[in-house]
């Protein structure tokens, strides 16, 4: 339902897409509604997440993905299960490094504990307020995680490799058989919906990007989503951030976004560090190892590859073993908890 916040919460992200745009800034799209929202929410102005009608413009991301699944794809995948094993001791570290920072912090062992994992900020949500963490800590501490490398990542991809992540992400739907995009946006919505059926974490991009990836192998999906789809991919992602921030308070910047970036920084330290390491030791281009590795975001760092034009299956593999390790230690760790 379109509400007066949700309009509102449109003219703020589309104010801050306009500015983005006509700054230069790269993925102004992208960008551009995060740093309107981030700005509204400090004005202590009203907002409201997109609901369902954002969570189906992200589908469009899963596509994206899925679609560039071919069987000379497939083919290359054992090449990388060595790069693979690093998300291991990567998740181990980076979530004990941010546990003992939290605890440092004064945060209680659950909410420590459920902040610190670099997971998917739904799933953290929910196994830890069902474990009794602050779920507003959480959630701003996740929030900021994703906001402090997402906002690293452009500058870098943009200073060390040259790209201009401002230009179209493809193709405009005109230049594409319109049977492709009806494919593709029913590949979308029923993989979506099909993963919730299933309760896949990440289901909004998981489920699209297996179905579209079927109809890819099977010849039916030769293209990417045209450019408007992933400017809409782009634009709910964007929401999807920067709503987090909304109703926050001085103490609150203080006691958690704070808290959050300094946690940022040392994950992203331990990252460049692990990134340096595996393409002296691996044949990995650079810039795929850094969107793999650095947790910004499932979808945030795909769309990056998406429109890097890099590897997004390497990419993607990476953070779908993360968030497969960290739901995996959630579940340990609240059976640990049960047990005491």
């Amino acid at each position: 339902m379109l509400t007066k916040q949700r309009l509102a919460t449109l003219a703020y992200a589309g104010i801050g897409a306009a500015a983005s745009v006509f700054l230069g800034f790269p993925l102004p799209l992208l960008l551009g509604p995060l740093f309107g929202l981030l700005a509204a929410a400090l004005a202590g102005l009203p907002m409201q997440g997109m609901g369902a009608v954002g969570m189906a413009m992200r589908t469009f991301l899963g596509v994206a993905i899925g679609s560039t699944v071919t069987p000379e794809l497939l083919a290359s995948l054992p090449a990388i299960a060595m790069s693979l094993l690093f998300v291991i001791p990567f998740t181990a570290v980076v979530g004990a490094a941010g546990f003992l920072l939290f605890r440092r912090l004064g945060f209680d062992r659950r909410t420590s504990f459920y902040s610190a994992m670099p997971g998917g900020l739904q799933d953290m949500l929910i196994f830890g307020e069902e474990a009794g963490g602050n779920v507003r800590a959480m959630s701003l501490i996740h929030a900021t995680r994703v906001l402090v490398i997402f906002i690293f990542v452009p500058i870098a991809v943009t200073a060390f490799w040259g790209l201009d992540l401002r230009r179209p992400p493809g193709q405009f739907a005109a230049a594409l058989p319109h049977h492709e995009i009806l494919l593709m946006v029913a590949a979308g919505l029923v993989g979506w919906w099909s993963a919730l059926k299933l309760r896949i974490p990440g289901a909004s991009l998981l489920g699209p990007i297996a179905l579209s990836a079927a109809l890819s192998l099977s010849g039916l999906i030769n293209s990417r989503p045209p450019v408007e789809m992933l400017w809409a991919a782009q634009f709910a992602i964007g929401i999807g951030v920067g709503v987090r921030y909304s109703g926050i308070t001085a103490y609150e910047v203080r006691a958690y976004v704070l808290s959050g970036a300094a946690y940022s920084l040392i994950v992203t330290v331990i990252s460049v560090a692990l990134i340096i390491l595996i393409t002296i030791i691996l044949p990995v281009e650079p810039l795929a190892a850094t969107l793999a590795f650095l947790p910004g975001g499932q979808a945030e760092m795909a769309m990056i590859a998406v429109i890097a034009d890099t590897d997004v299956a390497y990419v993607i593999a990476h953070h779908i073993t993360r968030i497969f390790l960290v739901i995996l230690f959630a579940q340990l760790f609240a059976k640990w908890l049960a047990s005491r």
